[in-house]
């Protein structure tokens, strides 16, 4: 069910159990502190060029050789994790581009983001321990090119959750409010006689 689907429903259902009809409301403002859909989806897309950017990185990188040379299998099992995670940023990116407000999915999104940096770490000590520290200098540059839209997302991540619960506290509030009405003695609910 979409948003604007839920907040009618929300609205029907609080005319019909309170009997009165709500104020007209003026169309949707951001909430102050929000990015708007269009800004935050321009810096989703650029997460996701950003990690479509980082997969052909990580796969010139070759810990099969690594482990040739004493290096354990952890790396390779890193490596490949690290691949999966970047495949997924950048095609979950890319959907949440298109619908920002789906809270449940810019935290996976934010959070794949963490595993990646984690996993990368690791990969890095492994390129400078048996391979080029050159090379893994120019990963770890690669990796915090994203650093100013990861911290962005982070922001628009709070920024919603407070937005989601200040909606659910007023719904809360409204729903309280109208089960008062409901269950109030006749003649108390406060409505004039005419």
């Amino acid at each position: 069910m979409s948003l604007g689907l839920r907040r009618f429903t929300l609205i029907a259902c609080a005319v019909a159990l309170c009997g009165q009809t709500p104020p007209l409301q003026a169309p949707r403002q951001q909430p102050a502190g929000l990015e708007t859909d269009w800004d935050i989806a321009a810096a989703l897309q650029q997460i996701g060029d950003h990690a479509g950017r980082l997969l052909p990185a990580l796969n010139r990188i070759d810990a099969r050789s690594w482990i040739d040379r004493g290096a354990s299998e952890t790396y390779a099992e890193q490596l490949q994790a690290a691949k999966d995670q970047a495949q997924s940023v950048a095609d979950g990116a890319k959907a949440l581009a298109k619908s920002p407000e789906r809270l449940p999915v810019a935290l996976e999104l934010y959070f794949r983001m963490q595993g990646i940096d984690t996993m990368l770490t690791s990969v890095e000590e492994g390129m400078r321990k048996y391979d080029n520290p050159a090379s893994a200098q120019a990963l770890v540059s690669l990796q915090a090119a994203s650093g100013a839209n990861r911290d962005r997302l982070q922001q628009y991540i709070v920024n919603l959750a407070a937005e989601r619960e200040q909606q659910l506290r007023v719904m809360d509030q409204e729903a309280q409010r109208c089960r008062a009405t409901l269950t109030a003695p006749a003649g108390k609910t406060g409505k004039k006689k005419q």
